[in-house]
C-alpha cells in the first residue's frame, strides 16, 4: 500500500515505524528537514520537505497514486486542507485526519463528508485518551483495558501479585476456580518477554497477564490475579486541558472530582463547564495546595498537563503525600517505559491510543479494531470473517485448522451478542468478530490475509 504520512512528529514518526515493516510505501513529509533526516536514517522511507497541504508537495509525494493520506500535523486546519486537496485534486482513496478541536468535533456530522471536507475517518487524541483513563478508573488495578465488539468482550492486562488466587498455580486452575465464567489468557509478559500461555503454566507474582472475557465478567477475573482493588470514589485531576475537561466530565456523576489548573482564566471557565466538579486555581505541585485538599484521601490522582515533567514530580509527590494511586500522561514515549512501575503506577501515552486508532484505519481485511499493546511490541486486533468455507481461509474451519503466525492467538469470538472464548475445536462462522492477540506485530499481514476473502466473494 502507497501511503503518505503528512507530519513527523511523535505520531506521525511512530505510525511510519509501524507501517514501513509492513511491506507498505511510506512517503513522509514535513516543514523541519532535520526531522525528516533523522527519520530517513533510521527507517526505509521517502521524505519530502515543505507544507504538508500545498498540492506541489503533495504531488511530490506521490499523491496522484497514493492509496491513503493520513494528515497529523500539529495543526487541525493543515490536516482538513490537506484531505481536501487530496481528495480535489488527487483523487486519493482514503483520507485520515488527526483532529484536536471540540469546535470542529462538535460539528463532525455536519463536516466531515465528501460533500464538504472529505475526512474519511478523524482521529480525536484527547477523546481516546479520556476513554482510555475513564476505563481504568472503572477497572482498579488494570493496567490496560482495552474493548471489542462494541464493548461486549474486554481484553485486560493486569499484573500479577502475592496473594491472588492463581499466583504460583498453573493457568489449568483457572476453570476450577471459575466453573461458570468463560476466560482465556492471550499472554503473559515476564520480565519483558512473551511466554506462551499453556494450561501448565505457573503464573508467577510480577507476570503481566493479558486475559479476554466477557466485559461483564472482568472483575471476578481480576480478583484471581491480585487482591481486587475497591471501586475509586475520590478522584483529583492535574490539569484542565481538553483530556483534564473531558475526563471531569467523564467521571464527576459517580466519582468525587477535584480539578487543579493553574490559569486563573481556563480555572473560571472550567467551573463554569463542569456540574459536579470541584475547580481550584493552582499548582499540582504545591505540597501545601495538595495537603489542604486532603491528598492522602485521594483514590486515584491523574497528571494530565502539557508537560511530561510536571506531571510525572506532581504525581510523585502525591504518591509520597499518601495518594492511592497515581496515573500520568507522557507524551515521550521514552519515558514511559522509565517510570511506569516505581511511583508510578501508570504511564499513559497519548501517541499509543492515537496510533491504535490508526492501525484500525490502515488494516485490510475488515479490521475494526486495533490496540498497540507493550508500547507498539504487541497488538490486538478484532476482525470480522466474511464469506463461506469455500471464499474465506477461516470461515467454516476449526480453530486448531486456521494457519496462524508464530505467536498469534485466538482468544475469543464475538456472535452475535455472544461471547465465545475461543477453544481448538471452535468453528469460526460468517460475520464473527474474532479477537486475537499477537505477541509479534511483524506477523500483522499474514493475520489480515487470513481474513481477506477471495477475489469471488462479493
Amino acid at each position: 500500500m502507497k501511503i503518505i504520512i503528512l507530519g513527523a512528529g511523535q505520531v506521525g514518526a511512530t505510525l511510519a515505524e509501524n507501517l514501513v515493516g509492513e511491506r507498505n510505501e511510506i512517503t513522509v513529509v514535513d516543514k523541519d528537514p532535520e526531522r525528516l533526516r533523522e527519520l530517513k536514517d533510521k527507517l526505509d522511507l521517502q521524505v519530502i520537505a515543505g507544507h504538508a497541504s500545498h498540492p506541489n508537495i503533495m504531488r511530490n509525494a506521490g499523491a496522484e497514486d497514493a492509496d491513503m493520506v493520513i494528515a497529523v500535523t500539529d495543526s487541525d486546519e493543515i490536516n482538513m486542507v490537506a484531505c481536501q486537496v487530496a481528495f480535489s485534486i488527487f483523487n486519493t482513496p482514503t483520507k485520515i485526519a488527526r483532529i484536536r478541536s471540540d469546535q470542529y468535533l462538535h460539528h463532525k456530522t455536519q463536516l466531515f463528508h465528501s460533500q464538504d471536507i472529505p475526512v474519511d475517518h478523524f482521529i480525536a487524541p484527547e477523546q481516546l485518551v479520556t476513554q482510555y483513563i475513564t476505563r481504568l478508573v472503572n477497572y482498579p488495578g488494570a493496567l490496560q483495558v482495552m474493548e471489542f465488539a462494541e464493548g461486549r468482550a474486554s481484553l485486560v492486562a493486569v499484573k500479577a501479585y502475592y496473594g491472588g488466587l492463581l499466583v504460583g498455580r498453573a493457568l489449568s486452575a483457572l476453570r476450577e476456580h471459575m466453573p461458570n465464567i468463560e476466560t482465556r489468557v492471550a499472554a503473559i509478559f515476564r520480565q519483558g518477554r512473551p511466554i506462551r500461555p499453556q494450561g501448565t503454566t505457573i503464573i508467577e507474582a510480577d507476570d503481566e497477564v493479558f486475559f479476554i472475557a466477557d466485559t461483564r465478567h472482568i472483575r471476578a477475573v481480576m480478583s484471581e490475579m491480585q487482591k481486587l482493588e475497591r471501586s475509586y470514589k475520590k478522584i483529583m485531576i492535574a490539569g484542565g486541558g481538553n483530556v483534564g475537561l473531558g475526563l471531569a466530565r467523564a467521571l464527576e456523576e459517580r466519582h468525587q472530582v477535584k480539578l487543579l489548573e493553574r490559569n486563573p482564566a481556563r480555572a473560571t471557565y472550567l467551573s463554569n463547564e463542569l456540574s459536579k466538579t470541584t475547580v481550584f486555581c493552582g499548582d499540582a505541585s504545591d505540597q501545601e495546595l495538595l495537603s489542604e485538599e486532603h491528598i492522602e484521601q485521594t483514590d486515584v490522582f491523574i497528571a494530565v498537563t502539557n508537560d511530561d515533567e510536571a506531571n510525572i514530580m506532581s504525581a510523585m509527590l502525591a504518591k509520597r503525600m499518601g495518594a492511592g494511586k497515581v496515573m500520568v500522561l507522557i507524551q515521550r514515549a521514552a519515558y514511559v517505559d522509565l517510570v511506569q512501575g516505581g511511583e508510578i503506577d501508570i504511564a499513559i501515552s497519548p501517541q499509543s491510543a492515537t496510533i491504535s486508532a490508526l492501525l484500525s484505519h490502515v488494516r485490510k481485511a475488515d479490521i475494526v479494531n486495533v490496540y498497540s499493546l507493550r508500547h507498539g511490541a504487541a497488538e490486538a486486533i478484532e476482525a470480522i470473517a466474511h464469506g463461506d468455507e469455500n471464499m474465506s481461509k477461516v470461515v467454516g474451519r476449526a480453530v486448531r485448522d486456521i494457519k496462524l503466525p508464530p505467536g498469534t492467538t485466538i482468544g475469543a469470538i464475538v456472535r452475535g451478542e455472544e461471547v465465545i472464548i475461543a477453544h481448538k475445536s471452535t468453528i469460526i462462522e460468517s460475520n464473527d468478530h474474532v479477537i486475537m492477540f499477537l505477541v509479534d506485530k511483524k506477523y500483522v499481514g499474514e493475520v489480515e490475509k487470513l481474513f481477506q476473502p477471495s477475489p469471488f466473494f462479493f
